[in-house]
Formats: structure tokens, C-alpha cells, sequence
């Protein structure tokens, strides 16, 4: 199955180590961040799972639930987190998926056989409160991934989810966003009372937008 962006997620039951789940019911109308790993016991992996735990207050912060996955069984998966807080100096407290019959990651296409037949690639998966898939990034088994760019996507997913902006190249939050082509000139003053600039016609910009 291959996933598009603005896809339904698809939703499933798994073990993990915090017990069955259904990704639906655990996700509720939080965001999710779903991302596999190749194996348990890795170096690449257990860098990668320490971040995410050392980065729970800024995921809680925007509403986040963070769940890995891997296709090794639960029992290694639960010895593994040990190894994880010990040399990461923290604490896994997010699920991690037993994906053993490769449910899942059939589900979400997360094996691509050129790189290998059995281990899951090092794909990522952004999803909305509204089940949707909103962003999708893939990383070779060789490489970590950047944890502080999934938080910048995150930040700019969910802004330009409730305004009409977008964000313009390697845009942090605070930054100046710019006004989306549906907006008309004439309206810009209206919708973005903090000010604006223009550039170009099509190239028109005004502070972050924040909630009042």
C-alpha cells in the first residue's frame, strides 16, 4: 500500500510496551508521530528513541503522541528500553510496537526491498486530529534522523492548519510567515492586523499569527 499526503491514516491494533493499543484511540485528538526503526538493539535506533524521550515536554507542549516501531518481538523490545534510558539518561515512556507479522509496516510501507527485504526503513509519519496524513519524511537505516526538524514541521503544520499562511524556507517559529495566495490584497489588512509587507504580488508577508 503506498500512503499519500491528505491520506486517511490507516488504523490498526498492536502490542506494544505499553500494552495493546488501537493508534486511533491512543492518537484521540492529538497529533501522532509514527516512526520505524530497522531493529532493536541498534545504535542509530536507541540515539533516536532517547531523543524523542528527552524531547516529551516539547511534543506534550504541542500535542503530540510519539509511538516507534520495529519488527521485533515485545519482550526484546521491553530489555531494550532499559538499554535506551540507561545510556540515553532518560525514560521511554511512549510506545513502542511489537511488529512482528509486519502488519504495521505493511500498512504504512515502511520496508522498501531495494534497501532490505525484512527491516523497516527509517520512515516517519505526521498525523492530524483529523487521521490525516500531513507529512512524511524517510531516512536510510545509516542515518538518524533530525528530531529538532520534525518539531519545526510540526510547529509549521499546525499554524498553517488554523491561518492561511505558509512557511517560507527554514522558517522557526516566531518568524515571519507569508500570507497564502487565497487571501486577497484588499483582505490582507482585515485577516492580518499585525501588519504586513509586500514584496511581490505573490510574495506577501506578516508576522506569525498566534491565538488571542
Amino acid at each position: 500500500m503506498s500512503l499519500h499526503l491528505g491520506d486517511l491514516a490507516p488504523n490498526f491494533t498492536a502490542q506494544t510496551t505499553i500494552g495493546e493499543i488501537d493508534f486511533y484511540e491512543y492518537l484521540g485528538d492529538s497529533w501522532g508521530v509514527l516512526f520505524s526503526h530497522p531493529a532493536d538493539y541498534t545504535p542509530v535506533c536507541t540515539t533516536e528513541l532517547g531523543k524523542t524521550a528527552l524531547l516529551k515536554s516539547e511534543f506534550d507542549k504541542r500535542n503530540v503522541k510519539a509511538l516507534a516501531l520495529s519488527i521485533d518481538p515485545l519482550d526484546k523490545h521491553l530489555a531494550w528500553i532499559s538499554d535506551i534510558n540507561e545510556t540515553q539518561n532518560c525514560s521511554v515512556e511512549f510506545p513502542l510496537i511489537a511488529d512482528e507479522d509486519r502488519k504495521v509496516s505493511m500498512l504504512y510501507d515502511m520496508i522498501h526491498p531495494n534497501a532490505s527485504a525484512t527491516a523497516t526503513v527509517r520512515s516517519l509519519f505526521i498525523i492530524g486530529p483529523d487521521k490525516k496524513v500531513k507529512l512524511m519524511i524517510t531516512y536510510p537505516a545509516s542515518t538518524g534522523r533530525n528530531f529538532n526538524e520534525v518539531l519545526r514541521v510540526i510547529d509549521s503544520l499546525q499554524l498553517t492548519d488554523e491561518y492561511s499562511v505558509a512557511t517560507p524556507a527554514n522558517w522557526e517559529a516566531g518568524e515571519d510567515v507569508i500570507i497564502g495566495l487565497g487571501v486577497k490584497t484588499e483582505d490582507i489588512e482585515s485577516k492580518f492586523p499585525e501588519g504586513h509587507r509586500i514584496v511581490k504580488p505573490y510574495l506577501r508577508y506578516t508576522p506569525q499569527p498566534t491565538k488571542q
